[in-house]
This record gives structure tokens, sequence and C-alpha cells, in this order.
């Protein structure tokens, strides 16, 4: 097993056990078995790894980072749940299982979602891990991404681009804000724990989760088309399927891949101001352009 693997195994565990903890009880037994199934049904959990890597990097304990990591996992989790709804992208196959409205109902996964994000936030506001000003800060740039300046507002243009053809800044436009506001929040969510990050080591940090967020979204257009269902644990091929428009359909399957390595290359140039400890987000980088789901 590689370093890197190591590191991956190890945090998504730390943040599973974290998840775990935070969602142990709840009024309704219905709403926090949807929660929990949501939640708690494996994934990558790039994001979680993320905050994990970034906040150590600046010498916090990973203990202090597991109430930002797994708020990230809920907003993730929330946003999953009602994309797949019928009134959005209509899909029943999430992470190789029924899709959260399938396995409960329409109504109880849309009530888990919104669960789930005020869940989020209530953890950052309690962690005690972390002084009152890298709390705030936490909370305001993770709202200000899942709200309509960021995911939600990307979500929008996306149903609203259905049928129709983008342009590539259109396309662009809209990932950075369906899928690049949440990582990164993931990464910042890291460095607004620390109280030396200094200016510029976040505005690289900020260029390094711009360029691998638009490679995140680019590699799954070309996962959409190249791999299958069993593999992806979703529908294959339902961008396709909706009419989307995707960078294979714009820029060709050559074309959208040598962009994901033109934006491995910006992500890597980004951490040049840091030492060898920022390796592992240099290849969490290589990761998320080589991953097969």
């Amino acid at each position: 097993m590689s370093a890197l693997s190591t590191q991956l195994e190890r945090y998504r565990t730390q943040v599973e056990d974290a998840l775990e903890s935070y969602l142990t009880t709840g009024t309704s037994q219905t709403l926090h078995a949807a929660m929990r199934y949501s939640t708690l049904n494996g994934g990558k959990r790039i994001r979680a790894v993320l905050t994990y890597l970034t906040g150590t990097l600046f010498g916090l304990p990973s203990s202090s980072l597991n109430a930002p990591a797994a708020a990230v996992e809920m907003i993730h989790a929330y946003s999953l749940i009602h994309d797949d709804l019928p009134a959005m992208d209509d899909d029943n196959l999430r992470r190789g299982k029924p899709t959260c409205h399938k396995a409960f109902d329409e109504a109880t996964a849309i009530l888990a979602g919104d669960a789930l994000q005020a869940r989020a936030f209530e953890i950052l506001t309690a962690n005690s891990d972390l002084n009152s000003t890298a709390r705030l800060n936490q909370i305001s740039e993770l709202a200000m991404a899942s709200g309509s300046a960021g995911m939600v507002g990307g979500q929008m243009i996306d149903i609203e681009a259905t049928n129709q053809q983008q342009s590539l800044e259109q396309l662009q436009q809209m990932h950075a804000l369906k899928t690049g506001a949440l990582i990164r929040a993931a990464v910042r969510l890291g460095y607004l724990a620390a109280t030396d990050a200094t200016d510029e080591q976040k505005k690289a940090l900020d260029h390094y989760a711009e360029a691998i967020g638009l490679a995140f979204q680019i590699r799954d257009d070309i996962l959409d088309i190249e791999s299958d269902t069993e593999t992806l644990g979703k529908p294959q091929g339902s961008d396709l399927t909706a009419n989307k428009s995707t960078y294979p359909a714009l820029l060709g399957i050559d074309g959208a891949k040598k962009r994901t390595a033109q934006l491995h290359q910006q992500a890597v140039d980004a951490l040049a101001i840091f030492d060898k400890k920022a390796e592992p987000l240099r290849q969490i980088s290589s990761y998320i352009i080589d991953r097969i789901q």
C-alpha cells in the first residue's frame, strides 16, 4: 500500500468514526435512519481528507479537524440526496445502493437532506477544539460555499442549462460553483482552523483547490462515458441521457483528459511555496485525475 493510500485510509476511517459519533441520535427513527443511510455509505471522502491534510499542514492535530471534516461531508451527503431526487436528476442508484428516496421515500429524503445541512453547522458551532474566531470563519465559509453563491447556485444553473448548449466558459463557471465551491471550502476549512496561515499561503491553497475542483468534475464527465455502472456505483451515461453539456462533449475525450493534466500541473505549481509536508496534497491531485470511480 502506498503512503498516500495509507493516509487516505487513515483519514477516511477517522471521519467515518466522527460522522458515526455525530449521527447517534434523532427524534424520528425513520429520519435518523435516512440520514445515516446516506452519510455512512462509503464514498471517497476526498473533501474530508482535504480538510485534514490542509489543517495538519499547519501543525494542527487531526483530532481538532474532525468537526469541519465531518461537516463538509454532511453537506456533500445532503447535496447528493437532493441531487438524486425525481425533481432533479431522478437517479435510482448512488454508491452502488438505492438512492435515499428509493430506500425510504421522497419526503423522507428531502427532510434527511435538510437535517444533514443543519447538523453540519451545529457541529461546527459546538467544536470546542477550535477558538471562536476559527469556528465563525468556518461557518461563514461553509455557508457561502453551500448556498446560492456556491453549490446550490451551480445546481440551479445546471438545471436551467439542461437541453441547452453551454460554452466552455459557462460550463466552467457552473462547475466552479456546483462542484468546485465545496472542494475549495474543504481546503479552506483546514487553513481557517490555523492561526498562522499567511495570506500568501491561503492564496496558494485557493489556487490549488480551484484547480483540483475543476479537474474532479472533468474526470467525472470522462468516467460517465468510459466507466460502467458497477464501477461507478451510479448510473453510467446519465449526463448524456439528461442531455447535459460536458467537457468531453465540448473538448472531446482526449481534449478533456489533456485539460485534467493541465489542471493537475496548476495544482502542483500552486503548492510550490510549501515544503515536502504538502506532498500528500500534490498526490491527491494526481489521484483525482487518475481515479476510476
